[in-house]
């Protein structure tokens, strides 16, 4: 199914590279973009030099600033602006999005004021629209450059998902479908938390059996807490779980796990963050993650040091040194519950 005219709500590498892939399957994407300077250079330049700089945008792009411009006679609307901003985008599209339109969020984050994931945040914003997400291991310039690519696309409601899978799929992108919305999203979010833990780890030179072992226990908190929240646990063996773990924390385009590895040298939270136009959404979902599983009363040690790292002032080896120092157990014993709020 080509044709259709859709609407990229979020102007970064990952909208940009989706726009790209869009424009590639025969749509008519708009993108809408925060900067009116961005949308400007993208008009003049073809591509995006801010976020994914060398790659030529879709011919005759509609960039702009302009929300209902972008909006107008969607058929379809991807959002791909980052978590914090996520609900008050939504709150401002409700106004334009036609009704009954789907809207896909390609967003991995959770929003710090209360926790919620975008698919919750598009539904109280658009309750008449169907809403589906976007998640897998795909960073967004290997994707622009059409390189084999694997992802999925989640929606509780089955025909919503088997009616995108066809408009999102190539040969080179392989589109999944799965009724699981909040594995994919819980899997989504949370791997962010871990390639920043793994970054760590590999700033400090722990080894490639650190790195492994960080992958592997990162899993296993966020299958919990997946779990906990009403989760399949085969989701996380999949494209949103493991799949999107690995990349994230082993990529050397992951910005979470380059977050760490400037953590590990030395360099504060806001030195890092003013390196990069980028956001490394595992900063805030390292709190939020938290929150939800104090909630669901589940534990999850490797976010609560990641937190603490970025929060609280305690040393890459110090968190390091806190986990080292849990209790040996069984793999197949549950961890105890959640410390109180305020606890490590």
């Amino acid at each position: 199914m080509t044709g259709v005219r859709v609407a990229v709500i979020g102007g970064g590498s990952w909208g940009s590279a989706l726009t790209v892939h869009l424009g590639r399957l025969g749509h008519s994407p708009r993108l809408w973009v925060h900067e009116p300077a961005l949308a400007e250079l993208i008009r003049s330049t073809g591509e995006n030099p801010w976020y994914l700089p060398g790659v030529p945008l879709p011919k005759g792009l509609r960039a702009t600033a302009d929300l209902a411009e972008t909006l107008d006679g969607a058929g379809l609307v991807v959002v791909a602006v980052p978590a914090h901003v996520f609900g008050a985008v939504m709150e401002l599209a409700a106004r334009w999005v036609p009704p009954g339109t789907t809207t896909l969020s390609a967003t991995k984050g959770l929003e710090p004021e209360r926790s919620r994931r975008m698919s919750e945040l598009v539904s109280t914003h658009l309750p008449a629209s169907p809403v589906a997400v976007l998640s897998g291991p795909t960073f967004a310039r290997e994707v622009a450059l059409s390189r084999p690519t694997a992802a999925v696309v989640a929606s509780s409601d089955q025909e919503v998902g088997r009616a995108l899978q066809p408009q999102l799929s190539s040969r080179e992108f392989r589109v999944y479908t799965n009724r699981d919305v909040v594995g994919v999203e819980i899997g989504g979010a949370l791997k962010n938390v871990m390639a920043i833990a793994t970054g760590i780890s590999d700033g400090l030179g722990l080894g490639e059996n650190a790195r492994a072992a960080l992958i592997t226990r990162g899993l296993a908190e966020i299958t919990r807490l997946g779990v906990a929240l009403g989760a399949s646990p085969a989701t996380f063996a999949g494209l949103a779980g493991i799949g999107d773990l690995v990349l994230t924390c082993t990529g050397s385009l992951s910005r979470n796990r380059a977050l760490g590895l400037a953590l590990a040298r030395g360099k504060t939270l806001a030195e890092a963050q003013r390196e990069t136009r980028m956001i490394a959404e595992g900063v805030r979902t390292s709190r939020s993650a938290i929150v939800l599983a104090r909630r669901a009363g589940v534990a999850l040690p490797i976010c609560e040091e990641v937190a603490a790292v970025l929060f609280d002032g305690k040393t890459p080896e110090a968190a390091l040194g806190s986990l080292l120092r849990r209790e040996a157990r069984s793999e197949e014993d549950p961890l105890p519950a959640a410390s109180a709020p305020g606890g490590r």
